[in-house]
């Protein structure tokens, strides 16, 4: 039986299949799905143990306010590039979201700070290889259910926890929210004050500056493909606005290393941002326009 390093994975997304590295499919569903894309290249495949080889390794960063948040990326960068984001809990740590590779610098990192509790993962984009990350820490991984269906390895060790519930209990204080548009499961996580967002909204160049912001300058957008530049509707955006009206949040990080906006009304400009990418589709009477805190 083929190990996990030996398993093929996605150059273009880093997902890892239940296919050996030297049995290459000839298209990767996540990539031909119309939110994500081949690149022009053609589809290409390689396996952690290859990644290993070639230098890619982990880097992490303490968060500059926060002490308990550490930002995780690899570099040279890999697949679509997001970060893992390890939150150090009173009850235990979580991971929020996952990259492809785990190597024994980071496992011994994340262990030196009282490993993993559980795993939860905004969509399927960033499934990469939480199976092994799951495994190796000895702790739940938490999807949408409406997203299951893009899991491309078999969880035999029962790893996966569905939610299935609007609001999920990750741990004690850390909590999913199912906002959906981007992919139908797509989530959020919170914790305290903070909301955690990946790609289920894009932070956005104009949302990271914060003095003196001219009157309609946007902080978000809400996409069903980032890469591909397709909008999600106002109808979407409303639903996603009655599932976040309701969490008091003062800061939001995003999917990137940087993306982090703080500030006390960030909550209003995530609004603000819906009404001007609403008016921005020709949207001049919908319901979410009537919306505020």
């Amino acid at each position: 039986m083929e190990t996990s390093d030996n398993l093929l994975v996605c150059k273009a997304c880093a997902t890892q299949f239940d296919i050996p590295v030297t049995k290459p499919l000839s298209n990767c569903k996540i990539c031909d799905d119309p939110r994500q894309f081949v690149p022009p290249q053609g589809q290409e495949w390689t396996s952690l143990r290859q990644l290993k080889h070639e230098g890619y390794t982990n880097k992490w960063q303490q968060d500059a306010v926060d002490k308990r948040v550490w930002s995780i990326w690899t570099e040279p960068k890999f697949g679509i590039g997001q970060r893992a984001i390890l939150l150090e809990t009173e009850q235990g740590n979580v991971l929020w979201d996952c990259i492809a590779l785990l190597d024994k610098p980071t496992v011994d990192f994340i262990a030196s700070r009282g490993g993993l509790q559980a795993i939860c993962i905004s969509h399927p984009h960033y499934y990469t290889a939480h199976l092994d990350w799951a495994r190796t820490f000895d702790c739940p991984v938490f999807i949408a259910v409406e997203d299951e269906q893009w899991c491309c390895r078999a969880d035999r060790d029962g790893r996966r926890r569905l939610i299935t519930s609007d609001v999920e209990n990750i741990h004690d204080g850390v909590t999913a929210v199912k906002l959906g548009g981007h992919f139908p499961g797509s989530l959020v996580l919170h914790w305290e004050k903070k909301l955690f967002i990946a790609d289920t909204f894009v932070t956005v160049p104009s949302g990271l500056y914060h003095v003196d912001r001219p009157s309609g300058t946007t902080s978000f957008s809400f996409m069903w493909s980032i890469p591909n530049m397709i909008p999600l509707p106002p109808s979407a955006m409303h639903a996603m606005w009655k599932m976040l009206k309701s969490l008091d949040f003062d800061s939001t990080h995003g999917a990137f290393v940087g993306m982090d906006i703080r500030s006390n009304d960030v909550k209003k400009r995530v609004l603000e941002s819906m009404k001007i990418q609403t008016r921005g589709e020709g949207h001049e009477n919908h319901a979410l326009l009537g919306e505020s805190l």
